[in-house]
């Protein structure tokens, strides 16, 4: 690193904008400043899913009712199970 970077407050992202322009990053990085960057690392590190896979075996009828149903709504059928899903572990 050539020198530290100070970045001000800014009053409003116009001026924000104008500084950035005004600066050249080369005068206060060198290219040993930066690593490669390694998505799958820091997915393994930051990215832990939010959704999980499951397998069930439900009556044929129920896909069949739920498909008519979304198809209605005009939703995808898997959306709407999984707002039926939600609903039932919602109940009180």
């Amino acid at each position: 690193m050539k020198k530290k970077l100070i970045v001000p407050k800014f009053k409003n992202e116009d001026e924000e904008s104008d500084w950035w322009a005004s600066i050249n990053l080369a005068d206060y990085f060198d290219a040993e400043d930066f690593s490669r960057f390694n998505p799958e690392q820091f997915m393994a590190k930051h990215g832990k899913p939010q959704t999980k896979r499951i397998t069930m075996r439900v009556p044929a009828t129920w896909i069949a009712k739920a498909k008519e149903r979304a198809a209605a709504l005009d939703v995808p059928y898997q959306s709407l199970l999984k707002q039926f899903i939600q609903r039932g572990l919602e109940a009180k």
